[in-house]
């Protein structure tokens, strides 16, 4: 057993199927997504970063939640796409390692903006005369240093509550290096260590959730005082869906390092895993940008010019043809 997991070199990840065909599909599949995640995410990045209309709080957070999910997805799908592309499942032990790691590290301070978020929301709308004095520059700056320090901070710990432990087996049963999938692989089982390091993760998560639904409860009984039926129908289709994908993001990450871990590979498991990884990344550019009017607004400034200049050339294709 010892002499195993101390020479273990490389991990064998889960493979979506064994036939060629259908690895060829799920890579296109997951090649189409990748893409149009890191699309939308670059597009807010790149908006916020040259259009100084909006440098301020809001769109800084917005763009550093862009940036990490981005990161996250970044971590995980390109070694995917690439094992489904070449038919074959390894991933280095070093690999593995900075991917649980970075992972954690990513997921764990896009939770952290979250909260930071609705805390940004709830002084806007309930203190508006407060703002410009509570959120200045200096304390953004500060709130996404916290952040990212955090995020990583969590990262290091669950990467060395996993990797300290020894291995006895390289099978993992999930498409990247999931930290829950991994303690099923130690010769020890489910550690107490890391199992105290869960325990507190989730109690922090739990506890940013509840500040997160109070912030969004305050902001919306006070939008509610508002007579105004368009102000508070305006509110519900900003609040609500923020709030369903901080849920989602919550639960399935919650029960996916929860659940006991079982000796073989689950379509549930899959299923929340994916959910929670995969799903926000594409979703939160959706539910707290692509449907602001400032962002719509700076994305036509940035690619109107590209968009006219390409159908002036197909128009002056077609009449020449």
């Amino acid at each position: 057993m010892d002499n195993q997991s101390t020479s273990m070199s490389t991990f064998l990840l889960l493979e979506f199927s064994g036939i060629r065909e259908l690895q060829i599909l799920y890579c296109f599949v997951f090649l189409a997504f990748y893409f149009t995640t890191a699309t939308a995410n670059l597009l807010i990045i790149s908006v916020v970063t040259f259009d100084h209309h909006l440098h301020i709080p809001m769109y800084f957070f917005l763009m550093n939640l862009a940036i990490l999910d981005l990161a996250s997805v970044s971590v995980i799908m390109p070694k995917s796409i690439a094992n489904s592309l070449m038919n074959t499942r390894y991933i280095s032990y070093s690999g593995c390692i900075s991917q649980a790691l970075l992972f954690v590290s990513f997921l764990t301070s896009d939770f952290f903006l979250l909260t930071v978020m609705a805390y940004d929301r709830y002084v806007a709308i309930c203190n508006p005369l407060q703002y410009e004095m509570v959120m200045n520059r200096r304390t953004c700056a500060q709130m996404i240093a916290t952040v990212w320090i955090s995020g990583f901070f969590f990262g290091i710990l669950h990467a060395i509550g996993t990797f300290t432990l020894p291995f006895c087996s390289d099978v993992v049963d999930q498409f990247f290096c999931e930290i829950p999938q991994l303690l099923k692989l130690t010769c020890s089982g489910f550690n107490q260590g890391e199992a105290g390091i869960l325990a507190f993760s989730i109690i922090i998560v739990l506890g940013l959730f509840i500040f997160i639904l109070v912030s969004y409860i305050k902001i919306l009984s006070a939008v509610f005082r508002i007579p105004s039926t368009q102000g508070r129908q305006k509110a519900l289709s900003t609040c609500l869906p923020h709030l369903i994908v901080v849920s989602v993001l919550m639960f399935t990450g919650t029960l996916t390092y929860m659940k006991l871990p079982s000796n073989s590979p689950s379509d549930l498991d899959i299923m929340l895993t994916i959910i929670y990884s995969l799903v926000p990344p594409i979703l939160n550019p959706l539910v707290y940008s692509m449907r602001n009017k400032d962002i719509k607004a700076a994305l036509f400034k940035l690619l109107g010019p590209k968009i006219t200049f390409f159908r002036t050339i197909s128009l002056f294709i077609h009449f020449n043809l």
